[in-house]
């Protein structure tokens, strides 16, 4: 079930130019997790944009997450 949350993000370089976006929307995943890092709780994104999910949320966090786990290593202010 975990995996298949990535079946909700897509890139299409028509949409927000190609960045990753939840599917059917112009909601890029970026706007989610700077969302999430200011402080904002999953319900005020959820009521922020009532088009999205739960699962919209922790699909972004996924993307992220495995996008990251392609780095080797970064780090801040260098």
């Amino acid at each position: 079930m975990v995996e298949k949350l990535l079946e909700w993000i897509e890139m299409n370089s028509q949409i927000m130019l190609g960045k990753p976006v939840i599917k059917g929307t112009r909601l890029t995943v970026g706007i989610i997790l700077e969302k999430l890092a200011y402080g904002y709780t999953e319900e005020d994104i959820l009521k922020e944009y009532p088009f999205i999910t739960k699962d919209d949320i922790k699909a972004s966090l996924l993307y992220a997450a495995k996008l990251l786990a392609l780095e080797e290593e970064y780090i801040v202010g260098k």
